[in-house]
């Protein structure tokens, strides 16, 4: 098994899909702080899943430590400022804790029957909430505004993005980076140029950090394939976006190859275990895209992540078996990577 030395730093959150009553969320929330976990994500896709706002506002009551955020929301279905302002609160009743998770829009935008926002967009965006958060003045349009009751907190910003326009941003101006996938050899390539155009900014490449959002179900790999089959089939969507933008030379072949069967896209299915998106994609992608099997499977795996640039694994806790999941994580994952103190 390869050593877990180099991996010693990292970080664990998890991601839930507001579609649990409020009860198990807050619940699965504490157990996965006394677990060891130092992030807590919601999805946000408010037609097809509850708003994740006054959730996320019952689990800063229900955690001490934990930090929290949105993986992630977009600057269309959600006016920058709004956004601001519910995290410049959030802030205040969590003491600090909020993180932003952003990125142009998938399920959030397309089950309204509209396309994602440009990167423009998304980064004048990324600015402005930001700057209102920490109490500075942002132009909005044109126009100079201000949150005068806030200022008091620092904002991370995550963005979350695959292609070389949506990485370059993210390495001028964001605090870290949110890569869906747990493919080791696509996380380097994308983390690299991150960091690349951090330093071409003038920034230090190591103050942008590298998440890696995927599933991990622990168990046997036949039966753990069928619950993360889901997973590749929701990054298609991004990669389909990224293959009729981009000349496919400058796209790694292990991330647009497996879309070419793909026939379509049914949000009302989306992130959802069973779901018919995901019949075109094979074994060898969920393998590589997730992180599946017993537990020194997961150990080897993210030892894999963490040499690859990973500071954070951010499971997506959607898989069913959630419990079973933090507690194997926080029995015996977390402690050996020793980036975030188990309970």
């Amino acid at each position: 098994m390869r050593s877990l030395e180099a991996a010693a730093l990292m970080d664990f959150g998890f991601t839930i899909k507001p579609d649990h009553a409020i009860e198990r969320t807050l619940a699965l929330t504490r157990q996965a702080e006394a677990a060891g976990f130092g992030y807590g994500w919601l999805f946000d896709s408010h037609v097809l899943w509850r708003d994740p706002y006054p959730i996320l506002t019952l689990m800063a009551q229900a955690t001490t430590s934990m930090r929290l955020g949105t993986c992630v929301t977009n600057p269309a279905t959600r006016e920058p400022s709004v956004t601001a302002s519910s995290l410049a609160v959030l802030d205040e009743i969590s003491g600090g804790r909020m993180d932003l998770g952003i990125g142009r829009g998938d399920s959030a935008r397309r089950v309204l029957g509209k396309p994602p926002t440009t990167m423009a967009t998304l980064e004048q965006a990324i600015v402005l909430i930001r700057d209102l958060v920490e109490g500075r003045a942002g132009a909005d349009e044109g126009k100079e505004i201000r949150l005068p009751w806030t200022g008091s907190w620092k904002l991370p910003v995550w963005v979350a993005g695959y292609g070389p326009m949506a990485l370059s941003m993210t390495g001028r101006v964001a605090d870290g980076v949110i890569l869906q996938l747990a493919d080791p050899d696509l996380v380097r390539w994308m983390a690299g140029m991150v960091k690349e155009a951090a330093a071409a900014a003038g920034r230090d490449p190591s103050a942008v950090k590298v998440q890696a959002a995927a599933p991990a179900h622990v168990g046997p790999v036949e039966a753990c394939r069928d619950r993360v089959r889901w997973f590749p089939a929701l990054v298609s969507n991004h990669v389909v976006d990224l293959v009729n933008k981009y000349p496919r030379e400058q796209l790694p072949p292990s991330l647009t190859g497996y879309v070419r069967d793909r026939e379509g896209y049914d949000y009302l299915h989306h992130a959802e275990v069973g779901s018919s998106n995901a019949s075109f994609v094979s074994d060898e992608v969920v393998d590589r895209f997730c992180i599946i099997g017993p537990v020194e499977a997961h150990l080897e795996k993210l030892a894999a992540l963490r040499d690859a640039g990973v500071d954070q694994f951010n499971i997506y806790l959607m898989n069913g078996d959630e419990e079973e999941t933090l507690a194997a994580y926080g029995r015996a994952v977390i402690p050996a990577f020793r980036g975030a103190q188990a309970g």
